[in-house]
């Protein structure tokens, strides 16, 4: 047994394992069953379901989406698997590309701080279509979501931070991988086939962030979600097939560890803590439809402003204190796009003092160009917080300070904002941000309904009843 691994039961694998930690971490997920996972870990995975349905019922709404639902309905693709927001039943790679880009339509969808990674858009996607194809159990969809996080994340940290650093996506990087670990435990793949969708979804790992240069960020970053869903969606279906993958592919030799993580990568980070500690435990969920670095300056200014109503004239300057990474990526001071908007420190503080963050109508059209917006984007000042770079990745902190023109001076820190583990979300708050954003595709009853089955979906033998209400026709506007 190797260090790290003192909580996981190994399969006498022979000496060429014993090199690979991607070995113990597949095994352990593959031989993982439902009545092994603690009660908190399954609710998480109900909450993590939940929050992705209405993040992709509200992303169905927006062009990206539709642009690329009407070009897999327009391929025909053959397959029984629902389309969030549509009648269309498609291939289940087809389905979870246009789900997962959808989930990830809108900067709304869960995130783990410590990896920088939205596991929700790649791993709930790619659960479901394989539910949908093989005709599984919410037990099996429940199973395979927190075994689709557990990879995910783990992978992440084990890259380090080169990958980001580089100028490549994480989430994008990873999105493979955890979906064919979703797909793959709800089919119920054997061993042999889920080690080799796991080999063949890592050549699939891609993704580099041009979409924040600055410059406008365009559609591409939603679709990096889908793409990652449909390939290992792909994958599993191949190795049934008999196609097969690179056994070591995780952290053998030009495997991703080496190539994207070089230098930071960290292989014992693929195990330290497994089976103890439960990568869902420690999602976020979102409150603003924002980058997530900049959640807690759009918090802190949304409670300095409280129920008073700003103009750009009342403001003097807003200094806010980030991590050296969010200083160097979020501070486009004139966004063109709603990408650019959502990844703007100074758009976000300007929008917490005089819109309303938690719209996502307001990250586009006139407020883009709008005078007084602006002027208090002008008037932010980014700087590096020694107390948030001390804490980051593991946490997203933010040290903001608002001098109004009549000289009074407010100032706030805060380690960690809300729907974070240390500040998390009611189950009640996590269902009121579900009926906001599903009932303008769903309508109020049947919004209400799908949240029923959901709660539920553990004792569900089939998907039908819940996905009947998730592929609903639009009839809400």
């Amino acid at each position: 047994m190797r260090a790290g691994m003192d909580t996981v039961q190994l399969r006498d694998a022979g000496t060429v394992a014993t090199a690979y930690r991607s070995t113990g971490l597949i095994e352990f997920l593959h031989d993982l069953t439902y009545d092994q996972l603690p009660q908190d870990v399954r609710a998480k995975a109900r909450q993590c379901l939940l929050d992705a349905l209405g993040c992709g019922l509200f992303g169905t709404l927006q062009p990206w989406s539709c642009i690329l639902t009407a070009e897999m309905i327009e391929e025909r693709s053959a397959g029984n698997c629902t389309v969030i927001g549509h009648d269309a039943r498609l291939s289940a790679p087809a389905a979870a590309m246009c789900n997962g880009l959808a989930i990830h339509g809108y900067e709304l969808d869960d995130l783990i701080a410590s990896s920088i990674i939205h596991p929700a858009a790649a791993v709930v996607p790619a659960a479901l279509a394989a539910a949908e194809a093989s005709g599984a159990s919410g037990e099996a969809v429940i199973l395979g979501i927190v075994a689709g996080y557990e990879i995910m994340h783990r992978v992440a940290v084990a890259m380090g931070v080169a990958p980001s650093r580089l100028g490549f996506h994480v989430t994008s990087l990873t999105a493979p991988v955890a979906a064919a670990m979703a797909a793959g435990k709800v089919t119920g793949l054997d061993l042999g086939q889920l080690t080799s969708a796991i080999g063949v979804s890592c050549s699939a790992a891609s993704g580099i962030k041009a979409f924040a240069s600055g410059d406008g960020g365009g559609m591409v970053k939603r679709l990096h979600l889908g793409r990652g869903a449909e390939a290992g969606v792909r994958a599993c279906q191949l190795v049934r097939r008999g196609f097969s993958g690179p056994p070591y592919a995780i952290d053998g030799r030009f495997g991703l560890l080496e190539i994207f993580g070089g230098a930071t990568a960290a292989p014992e980070r693929l195990t330290d803590g497994l089976g103890s500690k439960w990568a869902i435990s420690d999602i976020w969920f979102k409150v603003y439809p924002i980058c997530g670095w900049i959640q807690p300056v759009v918090q802190v200014l949304s409670d300095m402003r409280g129920d008073r109503t700003f103009a750009a004239k009342d403001v003097a300057s807003v200094k806010v204190g980030v991590s050296s990474y969010a200083a160097a990526n979020n501070g486009n001071p004139a966004p063109v796009d709603t990408m650019g908007a959502q990844y703007s420190i100074p758009f976000c503080a300007a929008l917490a003092l005089l819109g309303d963050p938690k719209d996502p109508a307001e990250y586009g059209g006139d407020r883009l160009s709008e005078p007084a917006m602006r002027e208090i984007q002008s008037k932010v000042e980014i700087y590096v917080s020694p107390e948030a770079e001390a804490v980051y990745p593991a946490k997203f902190a933010a040290d903001v300070e608002l001098t109004l023109a009549d000289g009074s001076v407010r100032r706030m820190f805060v380690p960690e904002c809300r729907g974070t583990p240390a500040d998390p979300c009611s189950d009640a708050e996590l269902e009121q941000k579900f009926l906001i954003l599903a009932r303008k595709v769903l309508g109020q009853d049947d919004a209400r309904a799908l949240a029923g089955k959901v709660s539920q979906v553990d004792g569900l033998e089939s998907l039908a009843d819940l996905t009947r209400l998730l592929g609903a026709a639009p009839k809400a506007s």
